[in-house]
């Protein structure tokens, strides 16, 4: 039985991120799972671009994209639905995060999504695959829409 559903979205792909909540969603009220949404925002503050951002630029950075995943959740959803989601945005890689959040919220089942691969995906690997790779718990993929 799946206690806790973690779905983690992109926010620069609305239809992507539209079918990756609706199919999180879905999962999570099959076994009336606790469903929680994660957004990862790069970590200017330890790399070299950090001098071009004034202090509070990542405080700012947290507070507007939590503002845009709960608006998202409640546009796709719906405000009641969204009202049960526990709304995350970490700071960092991607896939670390993600699993980082998933650990501590003890998910059974991450959703995620997944563009077309391109080139550089064959040789880095996208997020959606090391978050497979890595993870302790099962991994779904939502595949975006088709081009």
């Amino acid at each position: 039985m799946i206690k806790s559903v973690l779905c983690a979205v992109e926010l620069s792909d609305k239809a992507t991120d539209k079918m990756v909540l609706e199919q999180a969603a879905r999962m999570a009220d099959l076994d009336g799972a606790q469903l929680d949404v994660v957004n990862v925002l790069p970590d200017f503050g330890e790399s070299w671009v950090s001098g071009f951002f004034e202090s509070h630029h990542h405080e700012k950075a947290v507070e507007e994209t939590t503002a845009t995943l709960k608006s998202i959740c409640a546009e796709i959803l719906g405000q009641e639905r969204n009202a049960k989601i526990r709304h995350v945005v970490a700071t960092g890689t991607a896939y670390q995060e993600i699993l980082k959040v998933a650990e501590a919220a003890d998910s059974d089942l991450i959703v995620v999504g997944a563009h077309k691969p391109d080139l550089k995906d064959y040789l880095l690997g996208p997020n959606a695959a090391r978050v497979i790779r890595h993870s302790e718990c099962s991994v779904f993929v939502v595949r975006g829409p088709k081009a």
